[in-house]
């Protein structure tokens, strides 16, 4: 590989950006393709479906052959509320191969005893969450039902373009909740983009059938939608 396309993999690696490493098997050109320039490069459709799955491989155009090398950030479930929702969703999320982290600032609640092998952080989101770098790469589900706790939460994860974001509540909470989010200057595009009520709906009535239904739609949003477009600061 050549020195300047590693450097730039590996700057893309440290800042959490997705970028697809293009090797053509005929010749062994490369080069290195990023979300930021996806729509410009002649296999754009492949390495699209590429970084939606996470997969590398060989793809095929024109009778040429390309290796697909992808690298994306690990995926991140962030958790407002430790709740008993919370605790079933931890453990099918670490099945599913997802890291998740737990926030809460009821230290009632968030207790490891309560989730074993789980980091749970028994702080306010406007603590937390800056210095987490939450991104396009996380996914975000809010479970309290108080405003002082998630409403700050889905905040940040509008502002960070989270590929998915999710709150608890029926349909009468979420609508004072986007009047309080369009008074702080959100547009309804963007408060579009909260899952509420959170999860699938599939019926779900226990704390576990809705952390199944919550897993199941983050799994939607990551592998059927494409993630939004990273503009390189």
């Amino acid at each position: 590989m050549r020195s300047d396309l590693l450097a730039q993999l590996n700057e893309a690696r440290r800042e959490r950006r997705a970028a697809v490493l293009v090797t053509a098997m005929d010749g062994g050109a490369q080069r290195l393709v990023t979300p930021a320039t996806l729509s410009s490069d002649p296999l754009a459709d492949q390495i699209d479906a590429a970084l939606r799955s996470g997969k590398s491989g060989l793809v095929e155009q024109e009778g040429a052959s390309f290796f697909l090398t992808v690298q994306v950030p690990p995926v991140r479930i962030v958790v407002i509320g430790a709740v008993h929702i919370s605790q079933a969703l931890a453990p099918m999320a670490k099945l599913a191969g997802f890291d998740l982290v737990i926030v809460d600032p009821r230290t009632a609640f968030a207790t490891p005893e309560r989730f074993p092998d789980v980091p749970v952080i028994a702080d306010w989101p406007e603590t937390v969450l800056p210095p987490m770098k939450i991104d396009r790469y996380t996914a975000m589900a809010c479970f309290t039902h108080d405003p002082k706790i998630d409403d700050i939460a889905l905040e940040q994860a509008l502002r960070a373009e989270c590929f998915y974001i999710g709150a608890l509540g029926s349909r009468k909470t979420h609508g004072k909740r986007l009047e309080r989010l369009q008074a702080k200057g959100f547009t309804t595009a963007d408060t579009d983009r909260i899952r509420a009520p959170i999860g699938l709906d599939i019926g779900a009535v226990t704390p576990a059938e809705i952390a199944v239904s919550v897993l199941g739609e983050i799994i939607l949003a990551l592998r059927k939608k494409a993630l939004r477009v990273e503009v390189q600061k």
